[in-house]
């Protein structure tokens, strides 16, 4: 078993204090083993926000990125069109 270094208290509401209580039994553990085996899957289960638009990039580079021709003809798209909206 671990040796635990770090205390903490923190407050909860009754029906979380009851929660915490229930599974403790069921699981014949701690309050405490129940805080920590919480907290670790809430952890691996944890999506960011957003995401890193750095490791994005990355990762589209590194299945080939975008054809330079394709890229080309995208630019040609977008000059075009903006020469169409300037006439209007």
């Amino acid at each position: 078993m671990q040796t635990m270094t770090y205390r903490t208290t923190f407050a909860l509401d009754g029906t979380t204090a009851s929660h915490l209580k229930r599974l403790a039994k069921l699981w014949r553990v701690s309050k405490a083993e129940v805080v920590r085996r919480a907290v670790a899957q809430a952890e691996s289960s944890a999506v960011p926000d957003k995401p890193d638009p750095l490791v994005l990039l990355r990762a589209y580079h590194a299945k080939g990125g975008l054809d330079p021709a394709r890229a080309e003809q995208w630019l040609k798209g977008i000059e075009e069109d903006r020469k169409h909206w300037r006439k209007q």
